[in-house]
């Protein structure tokens, strides 16, 4: 079984996603959503899943 473990880094705005063989990937936030086009309605289901609890 292959472990996956994911922060949220508000330094750097970015996520850290560590494995079970200490890999990390970090994904920054600004350029995943650099482009991003939402409607205000979408927006507001982003902030309601980034704000709520977690998925799984």
């Amino acid at each position: 079984m292959r472990l996956t473990y994911a922060d949220y880094n508000s330094q750097t705005n970015s996520i850290d996603v560590t494995t079970f063989e200490n890999y990390i990937l970090r994904i920054d936030c600004n350029k995943a959503e650099d482009g991003l086009r939402t409607t205000s309605c979408s927006h507001n289901s982003l902030n309601a899943l980034a704000i709520g609890e977690p998925l799984g």
